[in-house]
């Protein structure tokens, strides 16, 4: 018999009891191959029955037919191979998700330590996005919500009703003082006719002087003082006494009416009554005195005219 035929035989008869058998079987010969055996060609030789070989040629044996003789693989196989499958891709999934969310996951776990340790607002500070702090409100669309406004509620002028009241006091007070300081320190008692002069009348001293004026005419204070006699005297009818700061007494008499107060303060030019035609007189006029130092009756001529005052002159 050839050496091909008793290859053949022998694969023909392989045995097929247990796997094991078949892993041994396959071990030592492999069927995948499509080609030519991988076992020495050299046939020249005797045949197994002793007769020599018809051509002493090498002799090839017979193409496989791929393998198609192979039982199914053992189910723990199976398991094992489908376990690796598995595993591996798991470890797809899981590179293809790190490299897509690797620095976000890495804030999110960061956040999710932050907030093991920190308060509630620290947490909600790192949640933020960045991106979200510099959005531009110019790309978004407008609320079609009514705006609320925040409207001051109106000022009650109740509460500055002090304030006015003093700023009225502070301007009165101030325009009545530059009032005062454009006003002279010395002013004429009356405007009229200055008629008789201060000495001897009649056999007695006339102590004063007279300025002849209709009934009515306004009399002023000669200068600043204060009210210390105003009504009705001996001889002149009614009168008005002012006493001055440098103790000097201005005497205003046969008045006709009083326009003052005793304790009054008054200042040059202040009207403080009218001419009138009042006790021992002959006719309406203003019959004025000076005393200094209340008590000394002088000549108000010359006392007028140191401070600037003229009677003009002398009617007989």
């Amino acid at each position: 018999m050839r050496r091909g035929s008793s290859f053949a035989d022998s694969h023909a008869h392989r045995p097929d009891s247990a796997s094991d058998d078949w892993n041994a079987w396959d071990a030592t010969v492999d069927f995948r191959n499509t080609g030519p055996l991988a076992e020495p060609t050299d046939w020249s030789g005797p045949d197994l029955d002793g007769t020599p070989d018809l051509d002493d040629t090498d002799v090839t044996a017979p193409a496989s037919r791929g393998g198609a003789h192979r039982l199914p693989t053992p189910p723990t196989a199976l398991k094992g191979r489908a376990a690796v499958f598995a595993v591996a891709a798991g470890a797809v999934v899981a590179a293809g998700q790190t490299a897509g969310n690797g620095p976000e996951k890495a804030e999110h776990a960061e956040v999710a330590l932050a907030a093991d340790r920190s308060d509630s607002s620290v947490i909600a500070a790192t949640a933020v996005p960045q991106a979200a702090q510099f959005t531009s409100t110019a790309d978004a669309e407008p609320s079609q919500a009514p705006q609320v406004l925040n409207i001051a509620d109106p000022n009650d002028l109740s509460q500055f009703s002090n304030l006015l009241a003093k700023g009225q006091r502070f301007s009165e007070e101030r325009a009545a003082r530059e009032a005062a300081a454009r006003r002279p320190l010395f002013v004429l008692p009356v405007s009229g006719t200055f008629t008789s002069t201060y000495g001897s009348r009649w056999g007695t001293i006339h102590g004063g002087i007279d300025i002849a004026a209709p009934i009515g005419t306004p009399i002023f204070a000669v200068a600043d003082g204060e009210v210390i006699d105003s009504g009705p005297a001996s001889g002149f009818g009614m009168w008005v006494r002012l006493l001055h700061a440098d103790g000097t007494i201005t005497v205003y008499g046969h008045i006709d009416q009083s326009l003052v107060t005793v304790g009054q303060k008054v200042m040059a030019g202040d009207q403080i009554a009218t001419v009138g035609n009042r006790g021992f007189s002959t006719g309406p006029h203003l019959h004025f005195e000076v005393h200094l130092n209340g008590l000394d009756k002088i000549d108000p001529v010359p006392w007028l005219a140191t401070r600037g005052i003229a009677l003009g002159i002398l009617s007989d």
